[in-house]
């Protein structure tokens, strides 16, 4: 359907001055599980996990939910919202570290699962920091005038991947999808104002899978020291904090709200403090949802915009870090 696709990238010029956000969306399984329900499966309790990680629930996919069913739950709410439908859509990027198989890119079952025609579709794997990718990656799409309307999302399933023996794992944890539209505008008002990524492949040891296709033949389980984790979380999280604002032209003082990703409400706090930022700008959402890895800055997004908290025109910082590593920043202007 070249004619189709042609159509629907008409009128994007070199003239963009940036992208924007025109909707979110978001999606979680079924089945919700408290803190409670995992002491019947792991010697823990309650007090350890909310006490260490602020987590009190997490959401575990059932047998027919998967990354890419997922992610198009979430697509479908962030299309209502921005007031799109399917074939207004000319690329979908999928972050994710579990996807539905090896390939191809679940982005292409979420494209047929949408009904969405012809189009550009792949995957990110930049684990925790995937949606931050992603947004950057799908930002130059438009920006360079190749695309015009994109899907933005960030799936996981880490249920499947977790070794559910490992009590300093298994808890942290959950399973969700959360996706944007995000679409060449000239409205010098709003839109993605910078991005900053960052990768250091020297700490693999440090949080990883011990399985893949091209070494074991296996899945593999998560395998994560968390101690050395939290330390560089802190560090790596406010400088590239700091990096992101100064990029565009502005400081903590001018941030509204700041969307982190929801590993842990220790890191959540310590990086708030080390900024100077007040603990009531910042979106929390890991004692509902837990850790879902690329999933939760745009879960957490959702949740903010919905509830009435983010509102046109707030200037909100999204920030991650995950495993590799990897991290990053966007400073977004809604």
């Amino acid at each position: 359907m070249p004619g189709h696709s042609h159509d629907r990238r008409a009128g994007v010029t070199g003239g963009v001055k940036r992208a924007a956000i025109t909707g979110t969306g978001s999606a979680l399984p079924a089945r919700r599980v408290s803190n409670a329900e995992l002491t019947a499966q792991v010697e823990t309790s309650d007090e350890w996990i909310v006490e260490r990680t602020g987590i009190r629930f997490r959401h575990i996919a059932g047998p027919h939910e998967t990354t890419a069913t997922l992610a198009a739950d979430a697509c479908r709410a962030a299309l209502a919202a921005a007031g799109r439908v399917p074939a207004d859509i000319d690329l979908i990027v999928l972050a994710t570290a579990t996807p539905d198989q090896t390939f191809p890119a679940s982005a292409t079952k979420v494209q047929a699962l949408l009904g969405v025609p012809d189009c550009v579709a792949f995957d990110v794997a930049a684990v925790c920091s995937g949606f931050l990718y992603a947004i950057q990656v799908a930002d130059c799409m438009i920006r360079a005038g190749a695309h015009s309307r994109a899907l933005v999302i960030g799936a996981e399933t880490f249920s499947r991947i977790l070794d559910w023996e490992d009590r300093a794992t298994c808890v942290l944890f959950g399973d969700g999808a959360g996706a944007v539209v995000l679409e060449a505008s000239d409205d010098g008002s709003r839109g993605i104002l910078a991005t900053r990524l960052h990768a250091d492949g020297r700490h693999n040891d440090l949080l990883y899978v011990d399985g893949g296709p091209s070494t074991t033949g296996t899945v593999g389980k998560l395998r994560m020291k968390g101690r050395e984790v939290f330390r560089h979380a802190v560090t790596n999280l406010s400088a590239v904090l700091s990096e992101s604002l100064a990029a565009a032209g502005l400081s903590a003082v001018d941030v509204d709200w700041v969307v982190p990703h929801q590993a842990n409400a220790r890191i959540l706090d310590a990086t708030a403090r080390k900024l100077g930022l007040a603990p009531e700008k910042v979106v929390v959402t890991v004692d509902r949802h837990a850790n879902t890895s690329a999933a939760s800055v745009p879960l957490a997004l959702d949740a903010a915009v919905r509830d009435g908290r983010i509102r046109p025109g707030h200037l909100v910082v999204l920030e991650a870090m995950g495993g590799g590593f990897t991290w990053g920043a966007a400073v977004v202007r809604m």
